[in-house]
């Protein structure tokens, strides 16, 4: 799902990883979308995606929401890439 979501919005999907309560996605962006966009695009169309196939989960969250608010955003040069690329492959192993 995240990589059509990126394709749609024009937003390049390097790498994920799927946690068992939270999501590591590494993307590039142009400079038109700020990072908190990007965070609010994901987690809102996900959420509504998966609430249309099971509304039922609503009733199982605390208040209704799938995501909880804050997140993490972190930017990086070239230099700094492929330290971020190993640190969301390095998730599949913990």
């Amino acid at each position: 799902m995240h990589e059509l979501i990126a394709k749609q919005k024009g937003i390049t999907l390097i790498n994920q990883e799927i946690m068992p309560d939270h999501v590591h996605l590494f993307v590039t962006a142009h400079p038109i979308f700020a990072p908190a966009n990007i965070a609010k695009i994901f987690k809102g169309i996900t959420a509504k995606k998966l609430f249309e196939k099971h509304p039922e989960l609503r009733d199982q969250l605390w208040d209704g929401h799938l995501w909880n608010p804050s997140y993490y955003v972190g930017t990086c040069g070239d230099a700094t890439k492929d330290v971020i690329e190993r640190y969301v492959e390095m998730q599949k192993v913990k």
